[in-house]
């Protein structure tokens, strides 16, 4: 029992914090680096869940996505999944509860960075994604791993958005916190 709630857990973990990893540092780096009427908004809403109670983020999130909801209701109509009560619930929830502490760590790692070497990364004929990968990713990699290493913890942890979008199944969606 123990060790199926331990091995969902890491594995959850792992899903997780691999999602939240990418699309928290694609996000923060656009928002670092692009400013947009709405910006401040969206930073707001994408880091909500950090100041929210977990309970009212999973009552968020069963609401979206379960079977009646805006995303759900479609989802399962076109594909037959159904995310509430799986192992995909609970991968959801621990994401988007990790998600905040990834994204300011990544946003405040990339905005330390000076714009220069990118500028003289260019004109030494690199493109974007080759500037990205060799000199963007590796000047702000200790912020970038310090969001991973928090947004690991906070997946690990997690069990209030978990117990309301996923439930506390023996064996399917319970997991060890």
């Amino acid at each position: 029992m123990i060790a199926d709630a331990l091995r969902l857990s890491l594995t959850v973990t792992a899903a997780a914090t691999a999602a939240v990893v990418v699309a928290g540092t694609a996000i923060a780096w656009a928002l670092a680096r692009t400013r947009f009427p709405g910006r401040d908004l969206l930073e707001a809403l994408l880091t909500l869940p950090l100041v929210l109670p977990p309970t009212v983020t999973g009552y968020t999130l069963i609401a979206l996505l379960g079977r009646r909801g805006p995303i759900g209701g479609p989802l399962e109509d076109w594909t037959g999944l159904a995310i509430p009560f799986t192992w995909l619930a609970c991968v959801i929830a621990a994401a988007v509860m990790a998600f905040p502490l990834m994204l300011r760590s990544a946003i405040v790692a990339f905005e330390e960075l000076d714009p220069r070497h990118e500028l003289a990364s260019a004109t030494l004929g690199h493109g974007r994604p080759s500037t990205f990968f060799r000199i963007v990713l590796p000047g702000a990699r200790r912020g970038l791993v310090a969001g991973g290493v928090l947004a690991f913890a906070r997946a690990l942890g997690e069990f209030g958005a978990t117990l309301m979008l996923a439930g506390n199944v023996p064996g399917r969606t319970q997991t060890l916190p």
